[in-house]
């Protein structure tokens, strides 16, 4: 996008190479071939172009204000960076979208980035969407939860936050203020007495008449106030009315406002950082060293700051740090509307296109601006510092983790540091709600985004069997990857296969591998010591006699920590899986009945048990099921019996 070094700006005739250019001659000429002749057909109107290579993948996506005049810098390549020589070297094709202004192709633009990841563009790799605080619009009583996916629902939704822990710590002081429901629509009618949060002040049980719609309905106002920014005027009218309840000697009612007035306190103590009259912003900090870049988010939203978050763009090292903010902001608010203000440290690239791009978006007027002055230059300066904390951070476990992977490829007699290690493991409970786990780390340390985990379904695994649901999940592992990747070239595959278990887990995982025609990766089985002790691991390879390590060891202690992360991630998967089978109705399994006919029949009959016993008559005497669900209903219960 904006990281490209070359303008508008019609090229000179050169047909010279660089003769340093380390791809050959054919190679680059090959490519400058192909993009001469898309040139031929281009117009010289806005639009985004994409360079593809020999598999038809993209390995570039740029924009431009003159289409023809932007590509023809690619065919003479003598002065272009060694990163841009080495894509218009693998370009075997190119794709051309026209768009009807700059702003229009700058969008699109990034959103191509977004969802290609080409390699030589400046990367953004935010696989987690942010959490919202959800205040729902439909139905007499409000709920308020949290929320991460699409914000296209009824109700209002207020953030990002930063990380789930910050909504979390939000949505308990909130309750705590405002009492307001958190529990689904389903528990909620069909309760017939109050919930313990009730019990804890942290609700005021609408769901048994504690409280009437008109009562409820300024709570929900006094939340949404809030929640805007309007704290004082909130805390003031609670002050108010506290006082006037002990004036009156309802010490009680007072005491309860006291309570929620020092929630709301805990909130706006949690915020570091305060700015009277910000609004909503997002404060961007950006710091290059080393080849590394480390950018800072800190979100503040009705004035309140609600977390921030680091991010570590991967680029070429000759971009400047204005073409990597200006990518950053780009692809950072491609799927997400930006605030009205976003303060920045370095100016970006194309400013003025970019906030007119953002503002295009979110359908507001978006500001970027870098103070120099002020308590938003103080601002800017606090996430400046994080930023370059984070980066000499990383940077320091990045050199530990890569000595740490190299004592692993001395260890194992792996030919280079592994980039990609993954790690199984299984859980259930006597063989039910069996759930198999793969974690992967590398150089980085964990990358969560790439776990996975294996629902047990094959009905020839015996319950209980560990070496059969090993076999079933890497069966299913592997025989994807060969289908997805066969040639190994998305970085998708390990380096390395670690199995929790001893001999017989390395052989069940062997077998797999060989079945499926895989016979060259290196696989360890990591059994625990005698007594199942921490620290005396045993290591079990193909061919070779089970080693230990001396418990000080720090690969011993990596090992461990990629083993329990395993373990770990396993047994959450099968907890959650157990906790949903417990919680689960009967009428859930069947299917087109839906939360307003599961919430009329537990309505009508009181139970699950009471739908399951009632005849087809007493089922279509229930408002809004017809004949043919009542039907339904009846005969998935009497099928089972």
């Amino acid at each position: 996008m904006i990281d490209d070094p070359e303008n508008d700006a019609p090229a000179e005739t050169e047909d010279t190479l660089d003769e340093n250019f380390a791809p050959a001659t054919s190679q680059i000429g090959q490519g400058v071939a192909v993009i001469r002749n898309v040139l031929r057909n281009l117009p010289a109107s806005p639009g985004v172009y994409r360079m593809l290579n020999a598999k038809g993948e993209p390995i570039y996506v740029g924009k431009a204000n003159s289409l023809k005049n932007r590509v023809a810098n690619y065919t003479h390549p003598l002065n272009l960076p060694n990163r841009l020589k080495r894509m218009i070297a693998e370009t075997r094709s190119m794709e051309v979208v026209i768009t009807h202004t700059e702003v229009e192709a700058l969008l699109l633009e990034c959103n191509l980035i977004k969802r290609f990841m080409p390699r030589y563009n400046v990367l953004l790799r935010d696989d987690k969407s942010f959490p919202y605080i959800h205040l729902t619009g439909d139905g007499d009583f409000a709920q308020l939860t949290k929320h991460r996916g699409a914000t296209g629902d009824s109700g209002d939704f207020f953030g990002p936050f930063a990380n789930a822990g910050a909504v979390n710590r939000t949505l308990i002081a909130l309750q705590r203020a405002f009492l307001l429901r958190s529990c689904s629509d389903s528990i909620f009618s069909g309760r017939t007495r109050p919930c313990l949060l009730y019990q804890i002040k942290r609700c005021s049980a609408p769901c048994v008449g504690r409280i009437d719609k008109e009562g409820y309905d300024r709570l929900v106002g006094d939340a949404h106030a809030f929640l805007k920014g309007r704290t004082q005027d909130v805390q003031q009218r609670l002050a108010t009315e506290m006082t006037e309840r002990a004036d009156k000697r309802d010490y009680e009612g007072a005491a309860v406002l006291r309570d929620r007035i020092r929630a709301l306190t805990l909130v706006q103590g949690r915020q570091d950082i305060n700015v009277t009259g910000l609004g909503d912003a997002d404060v961007i900090a950006a710091h290059l060293a080393g080849g590394q870049c480390s950018v800072q988010v800190f979100f503040f939203r009705g004035g309140q700051n609600w977390g921030n978050r680091a991010y570590f763009p991967s680029h070429a090292q000759e971009l400047s740090l204005a073409e990597i903010v200006a990518a950053f902001i780009g692809q950072f608010y491609a799927n997400r509307p930006a605030p009205p203000l976003v303060l920045v440290n370095e100016i970006p690239a194309e400013s003025g296109l970019l906030a007119e791009a953002l503002s295009t978006a979110a359908e507001r007027k978006v500001e970027i601006a870098a103070p120099q002055r002020g308590d938003k230059k103080n601002l800017v300066d606090h996430a400046l510092i994080n930023a370059r904390e984070a980066l000499a951070r990383r940077m320091a476990e990045g050199a530990a983790q890569e000595k740490l992977l190299q004592g692993v490829a001395d260890l194992f007699d792996l030919d280079a540091p592994p980039q990609r290690i993954e790690v199984y493991d299984n859980s259930h409970i006597q063989g039910t709600h069996a759930v198999g786990g793969m974690i992967v780390a590398g150089p980085q340390g964990f990358i969560k985004a790439a776990y996975r985990k294996f629902t047990i379904k094959d009905p020839n695994t015996t319950p209980g069997d560990d070496f059969a649901m090993m076999r079933e999940v890497l069966t299913r592992r592997f025989a994807r990857a060969l289908k997805e990747d066969p040639e190994r070239s998305q970085g998708t595959w390990p380096d390395l296969v670690l199995i929790d278990g001893g001999q017989g887990q390395l052989t069940a995982t062997l077998q797999v591998l060989g079945d499926l025609g895989i016979d060259d990766l290196p696989v360890v089985g990591v059994a625990k010591g005698p007594d199942r002790n921490a620290g005396r691991e045993r290591f079990f390879r193909e061919g070779a006699e089970p080693l230990s390590l001396d418990a000080k060891d720090p690969v011993l202690y990596y090992l461990q920590r990629l083993r329990d992360e395993a373990h770990r991630f396993a047994i959450g998967a099968h907890r959650a899986k157990r906790a949903k089978a417990i919680t689960g109705s009967p009428l859930d399994e069947i299917v087109g009945i839906g939360a307003k006919r599961k919430r009329a029949l537990l309505h009508h009959f009181g139970s699950a048990r009471g739908v399951a016993a009632a005849g087809l008559t007493d089922l279509e005497r229930v408002e809004g099921i017809s004949k043919t669900v009542a039907k339904k209903v009846y005969d998935h219960f009497h099928a089972q019996g």
